[in-house]
Formats: structure tokens, C-alpha cells, sequence
């Protein structure tokens, strides 16, 4: 329709184009906005920028000690290269130091103590980035050592936490464990995982004539920049303004960790007067920015002969690094999805937020809810090995269900749960049952190969925990030639949010997609945006966006039923053109007209989610809107005699309510699968005794590659179930939930690895399950190792 000349259009022809569907709106899989400038190299990020004229370059020098007093900090030596504009320290920063995103505790520059080996203690600008990085290590920086804490069960043991601990309880597990037939327990170390985008954190900047600062940021949280970027500057919100056109990746690294370079570059631009840039090596960038937490796990449970569960306390303690950053939120995600899909009798949940000296720990996709999926999904197998069943059978036997096993441990009631079905459409389209049988044939005859098997599930509460945040606004005008403008809050990181949102509008409006432009994220558009994260980007921003066009589509409409003396229900928006009883124009006439008559063609819309609210002290609310659901079967294959192991088969499916767009909900359910099956198998972070990341690039890194990928791979989503929730469209969210579906690998390989297990010993697994981790296990159990602690007892 884009290429179409209205003005050339019969009548005849426009009834034949409105009595057709529009092919770009809402639910069809229209390709991503960027795709083909993706392909071609020419879509622009920062670091593609043009430069500004006698722009400068920033360079950082890391801490090299975990924690310690600095002694002595001289920058004078740093001066002796040519080209070097500034060296500064906390010292030269004009405003407030403290950068943390909620709470204090992470200074822009080392303030006389160092707390992680990498640390940022000065920062040098040159004329490019090579003199910047040789003058910066040319600085004399002298330490005084103090003691360190490494290790998250150090941290546990000392009760050295970043915040307070929470706990949710439901019942009285004591007495339900003292009860309980047979009790197990035990622990799980689970490991964090780097970010890896392929950008790494980029900010430029430029010093504006009335004291304020242009900043163009690769971040998921424009709003929270432009507050610290204004805080180390000491001037107002109003006098900083990011832009934010796209990201190469952020998967949550770009949420409050995007805010320390921008924040360098623009105390830097501050005080020269030049417009700064900052773009972080890959080994700076992996050696300064937080991970996904790594997290240890406690657990007792009890449960009956069936294995369902009739009392649970579980410990989970997140490794938050040296600062509080989001570590609160993060925690309190890992405690609500403790249960994930299963009811869990009576129940209390711990959390610990544990300091250690190592980079602030931060948002990663699954912003912890992962990691707290893992402990009961382990229990899962465990209790199935124990009873000598199924995992399967086991895990549908404590699926929330009827009224009295519908409620969670925080006392959100579980709606409108679609596991039970997801979980038989998928035994029955992965030939479940079928194939166990076929593994477990195979095994007997194969003594070094042995290959496993399992379904998993994902429930995933949809909303920001920190209920503030679900909020969003969008900007739309429409031009008298019927083109549309479009800007919401949301940043796009490559997960196609833009698309969704153009096709939100264009389905209101009923126009074709490309005659929609989204403009960068920008601060002096739409104002006090939420990060982007949450998976909630096409929730806020899309029904922000669709209430700005409703709000412009009703004035339309009343405008077309006074100047045509018409109804309002006889003015119909179809596929491009406006019917107005008997006669059509299009879209673009309408524009025409409508501005001919003095009516506005742009609104501002804004959407906060309804219905949610969790009381921290009482540790009970609905803290989620609603649930995402999911299931995925795996299956592998492992050498005994090595732990190398291949994924042969998986099947997904999946719930994104009705899908906004279906081709990028595939992409994205993808995606996320295999990143979080990078974060249980190949992913693995590994530090020194000096608090050193010696992970810290490619070369010694591994995310997952086209080699690690399932040989046989089965996406599907589920079709015709809309969100029962007022969603956009009735569509869920897609972004985080189908990173936990990679749980059904892991737990495939401990079902492989069971089959070589004698004395009734049951494998435990920590992640990432490596080939040593794997071959380490395989070794535990065929030697009878038990590494559970199981109780039997009488039935009262």
C-alpha cells in the first residue's frame, strides 16, 4: 500500500482494496524493522556514529586488587603523552559520585577503596583511544591490601549481605516436613553468566550551549541515564537528553551498567568542553560489568509415595558482587519462581543477598527467576530417582490444579494455567513416551554412549517486582500526508519491539506498517521511561502506543460524523482507507482533511498496568499480572568416558497469548532457548584467588555456536489461546521466559547420566554442566556417591 499513489485510486478500487484484510498489522509475521539494514551493515549504532570534530576518547583503568585502601593515585604521568586532554578521579567529579541504580554504593571512580578487581579508578581522555589507554596505565596507583570475599557461601556464612534478607511462607513447613513420609535435601551451586553482547557498553556524548550534555547511549534504560548522567554533572534532568536509537544486544547487561561509561564520557565532555565518547574493549567490558548471578541453593523436602510435595523450605542466595545494584529485585524473582509450575504445600522461602568483592551483579534475562526455577526443577528429578518413576509423571503430579492447589507461596492465585495442556500437547507431539522407551533400549545395549530424556516446564510471572516501574508512554503524530510518526519509551535491542509497536499502531489505524517511522528512544519525546526489560517492553510501551492512537482515532471519528453528518459506527479505518457510509478516501485524504478542519493529529499516550501490588513486609500480594507458560522436551546424548555430550532432538511449545507477531515470538522462544541452554552447559565463569576474571573474552569464554545447537529442533507456539488479561492485543510477553525452557537439557543430561548409576545413587549436576562437570558426575555415581540426604519415615 506504501507504493500506492492514493491520489490515482478509482473508487472502484478502493472498495476493492477495503474489503480486503490488512497484511501488516497485528498477528501476521512481519519481518524486523532493521532486518535488512542488519544484513547489509548499515544500520547505525553508536560506535558507527559519525565522529564530532575534536571529539576526545575515554580509556579506564581497572583496580587490580579485590579489595583494598588506595594508598597512593597520581595522574601527572598520564600527562606525558601527547594528545591527552584530562585524567581524572572521583575527585574531579563536579556533581553527586554515587551512580547506583537504586540504592547507593557504586561510585562513577574509586573513592580512596577499591572493592573489585576491576574497579574503575581513573579515567583518561585523548585525542583517540590507543594514547588514552597507554596514558592511563601510566598512572601510579599504590594499594594497602584488606581482606577479601570471594565465594558466596563465605558471604553466606559471615551474613555479609548487600541488603536484608526476605522470606515468603505459606503453612507451617516444619511441621509439614516432620509429617512428611520421606524428606530429602541438599544443595545446588549454580553458576552466573556473562552478557556478551555483541556491542559492548558505548557512550557519546555532546556538550550542548546552555550547560546540559546530548547523550547517545547504548542502554535499555534512557530515563536512568539521563537522571545520573545529570547527578554527576550537579545540573537538572531537563539539561540532559539521551537518545537511543538501537542496541547490539543488552539481555538486561545494558539496564544500569550502560550508566558508568555514559556518566565517564559526559564528566569528561563537562569539564573540556568536547564531545567525549567512551567504548569499552571486550575484556574491559567483561572484567567491569556484572554478570547474572550466581546463586547457591538450599533445600529440605518432604513429600508422599506419589512424590508430591507436602512441605518445602528452600534457601536461595544470590552472589550479588560488591553493591547493591538490582540485587533486591533479583532475589525477590528467584524466591516467586521457587515453585515455578508446582504447588508446594506448606512452604517458606529464603533469600539472601551475599557481598562479595567481585563486579556489582546485575539483570540478565530471567532477571533471577531463573535461578530459582533450577533448585525445584532439580527436585523434580531428585524425588522421581528416589521413588524409581518417571520425572515426568512426577512433575505433572505437583502441577498447580484445582481450587486449594492454585495459590502460591507469596499468595498470588495461579489463572488461567495452561501447563496441563501444554505439557499433553507436548508429550504426545515429541512421542514422549515412545522414545523414553527407545533410550532406555538403547542404553542397555550401548555402554559408553548413553543418551537421556526430559520435559520441563516454565511458569513466568510477567511484571516489573518493583511495581513502580510498569508504567510506559509513546508519542504519535500523523502528518497531513498520511505517514505516521511514531516514539515510545521501550529501547530495541535487536528483540523487535519496534516492529511489534508499529504493528500495534497500524492496526489501530488500519494503514500498512511501512507508512509508520519509530524514531529513536529519546528523553525529550516521551519522558520517565521504564527500562526496558521485565519482558514487558511490548506490553507498556505497545498498549501506551495503542492508547495514543485510539485517542487520535476517536477524534477522528468525531470529527468525521459532524462534517458528514454521519454515525460514528458508519466511520470505518480498513487496510489504508477510511469509509464513511457510502463514500471512501484514503487514509492520507483523511489526514488532508482533518487538518484542513483544525483537528489535532497528535496525542501522547500513556499505560500503567493494573491489579498488581506485593506488600513486602507481609511477603504476599500479585506481584505478576499474569503468567507465561511453556514446555520443552530434550533429548542427548553422552560419552561416559569423556562428559562430551551433544543435544540430538528438542521440541517447544509455547505461550505468548495471541502473538503480536509470530515469525519474531518464534525467533525469540529460539533465542532464548539456546541462551539459556549456553548458561547451564558451556557458559563458564571462572575467577582466580585474587578475584580476577580470567574468563574475561572470546577466546576462553564459550556461548553457545552453531555446533551446540539441537541437531533436530521443533518450535511451536500455542495456538488459539489469547491472554485473558487486558494485554496489547491479548498477546503475553515472549522476551524472558523462554530462556528457562533450556532446563530441559540439563535435566536430560542427569537422566543420562542416571543410567550409569549403581546403589540407587542420584546425580547431581551443578551448572554450567560442562563435559568435565558431566564426566565428574557420571564418575560420583557409578561409584555409588550419594549426594543427597534422604529420610524415610513412618505415615502418621
Amino acid at each position: 500500500m506504501s507504493n500506492v499513489n492514493h491520489q490515482q485510486l478509482t473508487h472502484e478500487e478502493m472498495v476493492a482494496i477495503v474489503k480486503q484484510d490488512l497484511k501488516t498489522g497485528v498477528g501476521k509475521s512481519v519481518k524486523h524493522d532493521s532486518a535488512p539494514k542488519q544484513v547489509t551493515g548499515e544500520a547505525v549504532y553508536i560506535d558507527d556514529r559519525l565522529e564530532f570534530p575534536n571529539q576526545l576518547h575515554v580509556y579506564a583503568l581497572l583496580s587490580t586488587q579485590a579489595h583494598a585502601k588506595i594508598t597512593k593515585l597520581d595522574v601527572s604521568p598520564c600527562y606525558e603523552f601527547d594528545g591527552v586532554a584530562i585524567a581524572i578521579t572521583s575527585k574531579d567529579v563536579p556533581g553527586q559520585l554515587d551512580i547506583g541504580a537504586i540504592l547507593p554504593g557504586d561510585p562513577l571512580l574509586a573513592d580512596g577503596v577499591v572493592e573489585y578487581y576491576g574497579q574503575p579508578i581513573i579515567a583518561v581522555a585523548a585525542n583517540d583511544l590507543e594514547t588514552a589507554r597507554k596514558a592511563a596505565h601510566a598512572a601510579i596507583v599504590e594499594y594497602e591490601a584488606l581482606p577479601a570475599i570471594l565465594d558466596v557461601k563465605e558471604a553466606l556464612a559471615k551474613e555479609h549481605f548487600v541488603t536484608e534478607s526476605h522470606q515468603q511462607k505459606r503453612g507451617d513447613s516444619q511441621k509439614a516436613l516432620a509429617k512428611a513420609k520421606h524428606i530429602i535435601e541438599g544443595e545446588l551451586e549454580i553458576g552466573g553468566q556473562e552478557h556478551f553482547y555483541l556491542e559492548t557498553q558505548v557512550s557519546s556524548v555532546m556538550p550542548t550551549e546552555d550547560g546540559g550534555m546530548i547523550v547517545y547511549t547504548s542502554t535499555q534504560n534512557p530515563t536512568e541515564v539521563q537522571k545520573l548522567v545529570s547527578e554527576v554533572l550537579g545540573v537538572a534532568m531537563h539539561k540532559v537528553v539521551i537518545d537511543m536509537r538501537r542496541m547490539g544486544g543488552g539481555f538486561g547487561g545494558k539496564e544500569t551498567q550502560a550508566a558508568g561509561p555514559a556518566c565517564m564520557a559526559a564528566v569528561i565532555a563537562h569539564l573540556t568542553g568536547r564531545p567525549t565518547k567512551m567504548r569499552l574493549l571486550r575484556n574491559e567490558d567483561m572484567t567491569m560489568t556484572g554478570k547474572r548471578h550466581p546463586f547457591y541453593n538450599q533445600y529440605k523436602i518432604g513429600f508422599n509415595d506419589d512424590g508430591v510435595i507436602e512441605g518445602a523450605e528452600i534457601i536461595v542466595a544470590g552472589n550479588c558482587g560488591y553493591s547493591p545494584d538490582l540485587s533486591s529485585s533479583i532475589v525477590d524473582r528467584a524466591m516467586f519462581h521457587s515453585d515455578n509450575a508446582y504447588y508446594l504445600g506448606d512452604a517458606t522461602v529464603t533469600g539472601h543477598r551475599c557481598k562479595t568483592n567481585t563486579a556489582s551483579n546485575t539483570a540478565y534475562r530471567g532477571f533471577g527467576g531463573p535461578q530459582g526455577m533450577m533448585t525445584i526443577e532439580h527436585i523434580m528429578d531428585e524425588i522421581a530417582r528416589y521413588l524409581k518413576k518417571d520425572p515426568l509423571e512426577v512433575r505433572k503430579a505437583n502441577y498447580y490444579s484445582e481450587e486449594g492447589r492454585n495459590v502460591t507461596h507469596y499468595y498470588q492465585t495461579v489463572e488461567d494455567n495452561f501447563l496441563p495442556e501444554i505439557t499433553e500437547q507436548l508429550e504426545q507431539s515429541s512421542d514422549y513416551h515412545a522414545r523414553r522407551k527407545e533410550i532406555a533400549e538403547f542404553n542397555r545395549n550401548s555402554p559408553i554412549l548413553k543418551k537421556g530424556l526430559s520435559i520441563t516446564p516454565v511458569k513466568f510471572g510477567i511484571s516489573f517486582t518493583a511495581t513502580f516501574l510498569n508504567q510506559a508512554g509513546a508519542l504519535i503524530h500523523i502528518y497531513t500526508d498520511g505517514s505516521i510518526h511514531l516514539n515510545h519509551g521501550g529501547t530495541e535491542m535487536g528483540q523487535g519491539l519496534n516492529i511489534k509497536v508499529a504493528q500495534i499502531v497500524a492496526e489501530e489505524f488500519q494503514v500498512d506498517v511501512d507508512r509508520i517511522q519509530i524514531t529513536a528512544t529519546n528523553t525529550d519525546k516521551v519522558p520517565n521511561t521504564s527500562p526496558t526489560a521485565a519482558s514487558s517492553g511490548a506490553d507498556l510501551n505497545g498498549k501506551a502506543a495503542q492508547n495514543a492512537a485510539i485517542t487520535i482515532k476517536q477524534r477522528l471519528i468525531e470529527f468525521a460524523s459532524s462534517h458528514f453528518k454521519v454515525t460514528p459506527e458508519e466511520v470505518i479505518f480498513k487496510n489504508g482507507m477510511v469509509q464513511i457510509r457510502e463514500d471512501i478516501m484514503t487514509f492520507a485524504d483523511f489526514a488532508q482533511l482533518a487538518w484542513m478542519n483544525q483537528i489535532s493529529l497528535s496525542s501522547t499516550g500513556f499505560y500503567r498496568t493494573p491489579k498488581i501490588y506485593y506488600d513486602h513486609e507481609k511477603a504476599r500480594g500479585r506481584p505478576f499480572y499474569y503468567f507465561a507458560y511453556g514446555a520443552s522436551c530434550s533429548e542427548v546424548i553422552i560419552d561416559t568416558l569423556t562428559g562430551e555430550y551433544k543435544i540430538l532432538r528438542v521440541d517447544i511449545l509455547h505461550d505468548v497469548g495471541a502473538s503480536l507477531n509470530p515469525a519474531i515470538d518464534i525467533g525469540q522462544v529460539e533465542g532464548g532457548f539456546v541462551q539459556g541452554v549456553g548458561w547451564l552447559t558451556t557458559e563458564e565463569l571462572v575467577w582466580n584467588e585474587q578475584g580476577r576474571l580470567m574468563t574475561n573474552g572470546p577466546a576462553s569464554y564459550k556461548i553457545p555456536a552453531i555446533a551446540d545447537m539441537p541437531i533436530d529442533f521443533r518450535t511451536h507456539l500455542l495456538e488459539n489461546r489469547s491472554n485473558p488479561e487486558d494485554t496489547v492485543f491479548n498477546s503475553k510477553a515472549v522476551g524472558e521466559p523462554p530462556f528457562m525452557l533450556g532446563m530441559s537439557v540439563w535435566s536430560a543430561l542427569k537422566d543420562a547420566i542416571s543410567y550409569v548409576a549403581v546403589d540407587g545413587a542420584i546425580p547431581k549436576l551443578d551448572t554450567p554442566a560442562t563435559p568435565e562437570r558431566v564426566l565428574m558426575a557420571v564418575q560420583a555415581v557409578t561409584q555409588g556417591q550419594k549426594n543427597t540426604t534422604t529420610t524415610t519415615t513412618e505415615a502418621n
